[in-house]
């Protein structure tokens, strides 16, 4: 494991295209228990290099129901972005992630970590990468659809302040599914 996030921490794949060059945000171990995929580093996090040391990160931990201690603990959690550096601005929020990280790193990585109970899907990206044709028509059809998933995946919408209005659009997530993924979080760890 050390010898590959070594590799990635040494990935320039993608490089003309990042304009903060590379970055790449990623955490595991080899005992990690649940695997979190979101989008990308956001530019806060591409500073700090410190996965979801954000707004973002504040509100998944808190719907997780984990201390920072527990959720960077990795062998607790592992951290595996769709795109694991800064994509840049684009008009209305930060560009999607990049399409080379997953398909050259996501298997290696989650082979190496034998012992994952759970990965959870966070967003659209992620959600189409790994459910494919079971993904739902709407990102809100496919949270809402969370338990076909199960066991192996568990699909929650992005954290960011930015997604206020669908949380308020959608309480029942917060109301309803939030209790079982933290029940299920619980759980494993």
């Amino acid at each position: 494991m050390d010898v590959l996030l070594g590799q990635i921490k040494q990935c320039t794949i993608c490089v003309d295209h990042l304009p903060l060059g590379p970055n790449p945000v990623v955490t595991a171990h080899p005992e990690s228990k649940i695997v979190i995929i979101g989008q990308a580093p956001g530019l806060k996090v591409h500073n700090s290099g410190i996965p979801w040391d954000d707004a973002s990160g504040k509100r998944l931990r808190s719907w997780l129901n984990v201390t920072e201690e527990q959720f960077y603990d990795t062998k607790n959690f592992a951290i595996l972005p769709m795109g694991f550096c800064y994509p840049g601005k684009g008009k209305s929020g930060d560009l999607p992630p990049r399409k080379e990280c997953a398909p050259q790193w996501h298997v290696a990585l989650l082979d190496k970590m034998p012992n994952t109970k759970l990965i959870i899907l966070i967003g659209s990206y992620a959600q189409r990468y790994y459910l494919k044709d079971r993904v739902g028509a709407t990102l809100t059809e496919t949270v809402s659809n969370f338990e076909s998933y199960l066991p192996e995946f568990f699909t929650i919408p992005h954290p960011s302040p930015r997604n206020r209005f669908w949380l308020s659009k959608n309480q029942w997530f917060e109301a309803l599914v939030v209790p079982k993924l933290q029940k299920r979080v619980h759980d494993i760890l």
